[in-house]
């Protein structure tokens, strides 16, 4: 079994933890941060965890942060060249999961501090990552914290440069929303420019989540982007690009279909056969679809399909699931099976009745078949 993610926050690291301080500022109570920090430990879930240690800091750390600020600077394990995966706090300093209560310690108490602070942002991203820290500054001093972002875009550790995208992103999972982003995202796609060929993948990867973040709620902008993006792109950018574009593709936004070269299909026939039409919960939905080309070109196609799954008040719910990209030549037949398991998911509660499937080629919905889903 997989270990909880939670589980990184533990007595050992809370003890290492304590160590480092202790050997920077001989004033630093190790014992009785231990104990604050890892007080009912087994109870608590990862962030629950994280905070936990953070207030312990607060508590046993002198109350000037300028000095709190030195004490973790000097704790910190020496700074690793390349992947930072799997490090640790030990004899050397703190680094990996510790870092998190570090940063969010920070966010919160150093923002009358702000050289230290983005000091301290930006060695910590070297042991592990700032993303969720650096958001308490962005909140409250954007401008300001954005001019320093869009110069750790241009840094020479790849830690550093990542952390000026993931930090700005303005939907990250488990971290507080930037509202201001949201509403107008310019600012932070001017540091997108500067990273969107960045040689690292690690770092491409984050402007491209960063971007599908901003599409949830600017789609005709990122389609945009993807357009002036693609033109003279390098492999690596059109990765990018279509990773960017993954919840556009998935929702047939047509403008970026176009940029992928997706237009609308010229078909001259289409089938689609249910092979189990009535399908007991626990097995799996079988079907298969045929198609014939009338075009005189090469066609490139997109083929996901929706089940429109049965809700408890008699309508019906969408879920769109990626499925084939293929070349489709002129007369050409193409036909494509499938076995769509009909299981329990912690995401969806199912109901037993008449289920839709649909086919979509390219964003155009080709066509439909009903199903009905037996629940015993």
């Amino acid at each position: 079994m997989v270990e909880p993610f939670k589980n990184a926050f533990n007595t050992e690291l809370i003890f290492a933890m304590a160590e480092q301080f202790h050997q920077q500022w001989s004033g630093f109570d190790n014992k009785g941060f231990f104990v604050a920090a890892s007080e009912g430990l087994d109870a608590l879930e990862l962030k629950q965890r994280s905070e936990q240690i953070m207030y312990a800091m607060v508590k046993y750390l002198p109350n000037d942060f300028a000095k709190a600020g030195e004490i973790i600077l000097e704790s910190l394990s020496p700074a690793r060249e390349g992947d930072i995966f799997g490090v640790t706090t030990d004899k050397q300093g703190i680094a990996g999961w510790a870092i998190m209560p570090i940063t969010h310690y920070v966010g919160l108490y150093g923002q009358k501090h702000f050289d230290l602070s983005m000091t301290l942002f930006k060695e910590c991203t070297k042991r592990f990552s700032s993303e969720f820290g650096i958001r308490f500054f962005l909140l409250e001093y954007p401008e300001k914290t954005l001019l320093t972002m869009k110069e750790w875009a241009k840094d020479a550790d790849r830690h550093v440069r990542r952390l000026a995208s993931e930090g700005s992103r303005p939907r990250l999972p488990w971290a507080m929303q930037l509202p201001a982003f949201i509403n107008d995202p310019y600012p932070v796609i001017e540091i997108l420019e500067i990273l969107k060929d960045d040689h690292e993948e690690y770092v491409r990867r984050s402007v491209a989540n960063n971007l599908n973040d901003i599409a949830k709620d600017h789609p005709e902008l990122v389609a945009n982007i993807a357009k002036q993006w693609m033109s003279g792109a390098s492999t690596e950018r059109k990765k990018l690009i279509r990773h960017a574009c993954r919840t556009l593709l998935k929702q047939g936004n047509n403008q970026v279909l176009q940029v992928f070269g997706y237009h609308s299909p010229k078909l001259k026939q289409v089938k689609i056969q249910i092979e189990t039409p009535k399908v007991t919960f626990g097995t799996a939905l079988q079907f298969n679809t045929s198609i014939i080309s009338n075009a005189t070109h090469t066609q490139s196609l997109m083929i996901d399909y929706i089940i429109h799954h049965q809700k408890a008040n008699g309508t019906t719910s969408p879920k769109v699931f990626k499925w084939r990209i293929k070349k489709l030549a002129p007369n050409e037949t193409l036909t494509f099976a499938k076995k769509h398991m009909m299981k329990k998911i912690s995401t969806r509660k199912y109901y037993q009745g008449l289920h839709t499937l649909e086919i979509i080629v390219n964003g155009i919905s080709i066509g439909k078949a009903n199903f009905e889903l037996l629940i015993t």
